[in-house]
């Protein structure tokens, strides 16, 4: 059996470790699954945010899921993307966003 091995130069070990470092960064730049309207997540009412997110993820075209699980998909991946930088108080409005948009969408 033949084993294929990729033989890489030292900058180039560099950029594919970059590319898998910054993934998030990528998509959330890149990414046309949804579109968002522009600092919804740092306003502070949790209603809003839902009723944004909510309407993003009912026009979009380019979702696999339901609406629903477009927008919550959508608020957990930035939650999660700012993971320890995310203030306690900005946290908790998010936190609420998610039991808002569960109303809205009535699950």
């Amino acid at each position: 059996m033949k084993k294929n091995f990729k033989i890489i130069k030292v900058g180039e070990a560099r950029k594919e470790k970059s590319k898998t470092k910054n993934w998030s960064r990528y998509v959330t730049k890149h990414s046309f699954a949804l579109d968002l309207e522009e600092g919804v997540f740092t306003w502070d009412n949790p209603r809003k945010i839902a009723e944004s997110l909510k309407r993003s993820s009912e026009a979009s075209l380019n979702r696999k899921g339901t609406p629903f699980q477009s927008a919550m998909s959508m608020l957990n991946f930035y939650i999660n993307r700012a993971g320890k930088n995310l203030k306690p108080k900005r946290k908790r409005i998010l936190e609420r966003a998610k039991i808002e948009l569960r109303k809205l969408f009535k699950t």
